[in-house]
């Protein structure tokens, strides 16, 4: 019995297979019926540019500069709160002070603490770092999941049946839940991460966070068995952190909060539809590709210093005969930025601090390599209508493997980052906008009589 009921709800039976093709036949749209109708696919139009849903205080992402009245690429800046995040990283580094929780505080009140509204936000944090009594027994060791998106998702979903204000959509009330939520994070993403090996018959190791490290800190000490870094690994973590916190309104899962915070549904509903769309391989999904793409590289090239070796694999995935055959050179090129992407060319100048220290000074100088060959080659071979530059994912990847995390967290940490945004863009939209958003979709299928079965 257990068999047949597998193989009713696993199995791709011949008939759905055929009910499949029915699908993808009566789904499918001409392509040049976009162009006749004006509707700018994605979002976007051709040049990247997104077509605007709305306004925001939170976070600028500048990749043009009008010159002699026309708009005209230029290198990548992202502002948190008009602050350029260049000048923000330069100044916790210079203060010698984690970045995380300062740069948490501008994007969800919307300016920089001072010293004591800073300690006082630490502290808010620690104090908020715990979950509810048995919810590591009751939920997050039962049925742990090979995917940490997936099941940091449902304890985020759980936490709602915790939460006796779950519904409360007051500012004072949502405010509470995502300050819950971003010091929870870590902590769901850690122990998720421990259930399921120990499921898979490894040791069990449950640290609790302490107040006095910052969250990078403490996602290093909780993750590793004999809570130990270095604190060049903790601060490019909580540099990681803070470059992936927020990116504009209109990134997807970014939007994707927005428009579900529109409905007037709950915090945790919003979280874990912002968590789903952050899931996918062209999103936050984009670092866990890069790595697995250049574990492929490196396996197919016997010398990774051989430039014809590198371009001749380049140019294979390109033609969709490499690595997963999509066509796709994973960490190259954004929607928007087509000069510089500033997330990463920060991140680059301490990946090689890193690699230095890591012993992986090999691996970091291919990295290299692709990047200056990979635009050229993309030029090449596609028809180009912006230019095409590393992203952060091209680095984060890398970083995230030299500081021996785990590939199914890489993810979650841009998740735990980056739910700091959407708790300042859900806070926006409850703020400023009483209306659910609907974007309108043009109906191509033909008004037809209904015919009865006997009919047919």
């Amino acid at each position: 019995m257990a068999k047949d009921i597998d193989s009713i709800f696993f199995d791709i039976t011949p008939e759905i297979q055929e009910l499949a093709l029915k699908c993808e036949k009566n789904n499918a749209i001409d392509k040049e019926l976009y162009t006749k109708y004006e509707v700018k696919r994605g979002l976007r139009d051709l040049n990247g540019k997104g077509v605007l849903a709305g306004l925001t205080n939170i976070s600028d992402v500048c990749a043009s500069k009008i010159v002699n009245g026309e708009s005209v690429p230029c290198e990548g800046n992202l502002y948190y709160r008009g602050y350029n995040i260049k000048d923000l990283v330069k100044g916790f580094l210079a203060a010698k002070h984690p970045g995380f929780e300062e740069t948490a505080y501008l994007l969800l009140f919307g300016e920089l603490p001072n010293k004591k509204e800073y300690e006082d936000f630490r502290k808010m944090l620690a104090d908020r770092r715990m979950l509810p009594p048995n919810f590591v027994r009751d939920v997050i060791m039962k049925a742990p999941s090979h995917d940490m998106m997936n099941s940091i998702t449902r304890s985020i979903l759980q936490l709602y049946s915790y939460d006796n204000k779950a519904d409360d959509t007051s500012i004072p009330n949502v405010l509470r839940q995502c300050l819950n939520l971003i010091a929870q994070f870590p902590m769901l993403m850690v122990y998720g991460y421990h259930a399921y090996n120990y499921r898979r018959g490894e040791d069990l190791f449950i640290y609790a966070p302490k107040p006095e490290l910052s969250a990078a800190e403490n996602i290093l000490m909780m993750l590793r068995e004999d809570r130990k870094y270095t604190k060049l690994e903790a601060k490019i973590l909580d540099m990681a952190l803070v470059l992936h916190m927020d990116h504009g309104g209109g990134n997807n899962s970014t939007f994707t909060t927005h428009v579900v915070t529109s409905s007037g549904t709950d915090t945790y509903s919003t979280m874990a539809a912002a968590m789903a769309s952050l899931k996918g391989p062209k999103h936050g999904g984009a670092n866990v590709k890069v790595t697995q793409m250049f574990e492929d590289m490196k396996a197919h090239l016997t010398d990774w210093e051989n430039d014809d070796q590198i371009r001749a694999y380049l140019e294979a995935l390109l033609d969709k005969k490499a690595f997963d055959k999509k066509g796709l050179i994973y960490g190259m090129g954004h929607a928007v930025y087509s000069i510089s992407d500033p997330r990463a060319d920060i991140f680059k100048r301490f990946v090689k601090q890193l690699a230095k220290e890591k012993h992986h000074e090999a691996e970091y100088a291919l990295y290299e390599k692709v990047e200056h060959m990979a635009p050229d080659i993309i030029g090449e071979k596609r028809r180009m209508y912006k230019g095409v530059n590393a992203n952060v994912d091209f680095y984060s990847g890398l970083v995230y493997s030299m500081l021996d995390l785990p590939p199914a967290l890489y993810t979650p940490i841009f998740a735990a980052a980056r739910i700091v945004g959407w708790s300042a863009h859900r806070l926006e939209e409850l703020k400023n906008v009483d209306k659910i958003i609907r974007p309108a979709y043009k109906p191509l299928a033909p008004y037809r009589d209904y015919i009865t079965l006997d009919d047919r």
